[in-house]
């Protein structure tokens, strides 16, 4: 008697690191920031397999690919109904020909392809969410050849969000493709203290908008803008939560949705800084030289994808100028001086008064006693640490500078 139970606990153990097995995401997808695009942005609901195959045409002729750009993400309303079996289906009207073949055009592209659900019964746009079917639809998504996933957080009254994600994420595992997980409940349950295990990255803020320093109503809640959502991301001090694997996601970029040049460029430099996910979400196919000037400036995109992958820290918060510094790879360093301001800012940095400490990450410089060369990395100019910088940093404009030490 004694034996068999002896047995039978130890076949609970068994069964139980069995399932442990499966109780991990998928390493390696998101070792620098997820890059891509994504439709919701520019497109809502207007989705089809025409659009999405001319985006990844466009991707691949605009230069995004080479510059480092790889999945193309389908969002909301892409779903019919569910089979009698329960089995997600597409909508046959938007996408005749199936996901498994767009997926297939998309790879023979060399991108990738992602999907959108959601934790809840219905999706934001109320088609059927992935409540009940997680297993099922990670199955359907692995055949059809899907890459990533954004799991949204609409419908979800009376649910455990770190159940839900979970569940989801083992969903995945079980399925067996790699498959980049991107949990998108907006911050509301603080995931960067629980979603590291769990998911790729995680929506720290709200939805974005397309300004530079507003928000837009919705009744309930508010879209955001640039400078809004930098804040939020401020007040919260999450850089600490942040690093390969699993990142702070401040939400896909507005570059080439009506800002200004100069709104864009800041834009497209915080989030490199900030190593956001930098997801594309306009038009590719009909975007204006700028923008893709912008969002294929390998220089900047170096500074998201550095491999040390540690957020940048707000260093000096003084009105009108921010400055922004992150400690890169090889004892490297990236400075950004944002001017949030609506005049040209007038600003003189003197390298030996301001001494840089990252509690962070441990690192330090004395300008007394280090030299460092520095290059813009969007007006290509030189210099170095000896001398003052002088700045004349046009309205809500950037200047970013990549810091090599002198040896």
């Amino acid at each position: 008697m004694k034996l068999l139970w002896i047995k039978c606990l130890l076949a609970v153990v068994l069964s139980a690191v069995t399932c442990l097995s499966f109780a991990e995401k998928f390493a390696g997808l998101a070792d620098t920031p997820a890059m891509g695009w994504n439709s919701w942005n520019t497109f809502d609901c207007d989705v089809d397999e025409s659009m999405i195959r001319d985006m990844a045409d466009a991707m691949v002729d605009t230069g995004m690919k080479d510059a480092g750009y790889t999945y193309i993400n389908i969002d909301d309303c892409w779903h019919g109904e569910r089979d009698a079996k329960g089995n997600i289906q597409v909508n046959k009207e938007r996408f005749p020909s199936g996901m498994k073949a767009l997926a297939d055009y998309v790879h023979s592209k060399g991108l990738k392809l992602g999907i959108y659900s959601d934790a809840g019964n219905t999706t934001c746009a109320g088609y059927p969410g992935s409540r009940g079917h997680e297993y099922q639809d990670a199955k359907t998504y692995a055949a059809w050849g899907i890459d990533y996933l954004k799991y949204d957080w609409c419908d979800t009254e009376n649910i455990n969000p770190i159940g839900a994600y979970t569940t989801m994420r083992d969903a995945l595992k079980a399925a067996g493709r790699p498959i980049l997980y991107s949990i998108c409940e907006w911050g509301d349950n603080q995931p960067w203290e629980w979603a590291q295990d769990i998911g790729h990255s995680w929506r720290a803020t709200g939805d974005i908008y397309p300004c530079w320093d507003c928000a837009y109503g919705w009744g309930s809640w508010s879209s955001l803008g640039v400078l809004k959502i930098l804040d939020i991301r401020k007040d919260l001090r999450l850089r600490q939560y942040a690093g390969p694997g699993h990142w702070n996601d401040y939400d896909m970029m507005e570059v080439g949705n009506g800002m200004s040049e100069a709104e864009d460029r800041s834009h497209f430099s915080l989030w490199a800084m900030l190593n956001s996910p930098l997801i594309a979400g306009n038009d590719l196919r009909s975007m204006s030289e700028a923008t893709r000037k912008i969002l294929t400036n390998k220089d900047i995109v170096a500074l998201n994808q550095d491999p040390a992958g540690v957020e940048a820290m707000r260093y000096i918060d003084a009105g009108d100028l921010n400055v922004f510094l992150k400690p890169l790879a090889n004892g490297e360093w990236a400075f950004l001086f944002l001017n949030r301001g609506d005049d040209t800012l007038e600003y003189t940095h003197d390298w030996q008064f301001n001494l840089v400490k990252d509690d962070l990450t441990g690192r330090s410089i004395d300008f007394n006693h280090e030299t460092f060369a520095w290059r813009d990395l969007w007006q290509g100019g030189k210099g170095d640490t000896n001398r003052n910088l002088e700045l004349a940093i046009p309205p809500h404009d950037v200047v970013v500078l990549r810091l090599t030490p002198i040896k």
